[in-house]
C-alpha cells in the first residue's frame, strides 16, 4: 500500500526529490508524491512534473498527507524548517533513487534525499534532512550530520566526520579519517587533506581556509 508524500519547497532541487520518488514508485516503492507545498505565491495552483503545487509550508497541516520531505537546497532554511517538523510530530521520509547502492550496515536517518547514482558503504550513519547529491560516494563508517549536502561527485573516504548543515562542494575529494566541522564549506574541486574548522570556508588543492562563514548558515 502507498502512502503520500508532500514535497516541501517546488525548486530545482524540490523536483529532484519528486523525480527520485516517480521513479522509486516505479520500482515498486511505496512512498508516492502527491505534491509541493511552496512559499513562492507564483507557483501556486502549477503543475510541476505532473504533481500540483498545493500552496504554503504554512498550509501543511491543512494538506491531506502521510508523510513529509524538505527539498530545499539551502541548507540553514532546510534545517529550520526540519526542526519545525520534528517538533510537531510530523512523520518525515526520505527519496532514495532505485540506483543508489546503499550498504546494509549503512543508517539513513529522517528526510534524506539520495539522488542518482549514490554509493554509501558499510558503517555510514547519514543523520536527518542530508543531501547526498548526484553521483557522490560516502565511503565506510563516515559520520554525515542532520542537513550536510554532499554535493555532486564528491567523495568522502573512510572515517570522515561532516558537521550538521556542512557542504561538501561539487567535484570535491576528503581523505581519510578529517573532520569537516559544523557549518563549514569545502569549495568545488578541493582536496581536503586536513581538518576544516566549523563555520569556515576551505578551498583549493590542498584546500586551505580562507575565510569564515556567516554564523549558523552558508557563507
Amino acid at each position: 500500500m502507498t502512502f503520500g508524500v508532500l514535497i516541501v519547497g517546488a525548486g530545482g532541487h524540490g523536483q529532484v526529490v519528486a523525480d527520485i520518488l516517480q521513479e522509486a514508485c516505479r520500482h515498486g516503492a511505496d512512498a508516492e508524491p502527491v505534491g509541493f507545498l511552496d512559499d513562492d505565491r507564483s507557483l501556486w495552483g502549477q503543475t510541476v512534473l505532473g504533481l500540483p503545487v498545493l500552496g504554503a509550508v504554512a498550509d501543511l497541516p491543512a494538506t491531506p498527507h502521510d508523510a513529509v520531505i524538505v527539498a530545499i537546497g539551502d541548507n540553514a532554511v532546510r534545517w529550520r524548517l526540519l526542526c519545525g517538523l520534528r517538533a510537531s510530530g510530523v512523520r518525515l521520509t526520505s527519496a532514495v533513487h532505485p540506483s543508489a547502492v546503499i550498504a546494509q550496515g549503512a543508517r539513513l536517518g529522517a528526510g534524506v534525499a539520495v539522488c542518482a547514482g549514490v554509493i554509501v558503504n558499510t558503517g555510514s550513519i547519514i543523520g536527518d534532512g542530508v543531501i547526498l547529491n548526484t553521483a557522490c560516494t560516502v565511503d565506510h563508517h563516515n559520520c554525515i550530520g542532520d542537513c550536510a549536502h554532499i554535493a555532486p561527485g564528491a567523495h568522502l573516504a573512510g572515517r570522515v566526520v561532516v558537521g550538521e548543515g556542512a557542504l561538501v562542494g561539487i567535484g570535491s575529494s576528503v581523505t581519510p579519517g578529517r573532520r569537516i566541522g559544523q557549518w563549514a564549506t569545502v569549495g568545488a574541486g578541493a582536496v581536503v587533506i586536513r581538518d576544516v574548522p566549523a563555520g569556515s570556508v576551505a578551498v583549493g588543492v590542498p584546500a586551505r581556509v580562507r575565510r569564515l562563514a556567516s554564523p549558523g548558515g552558508s557563507p
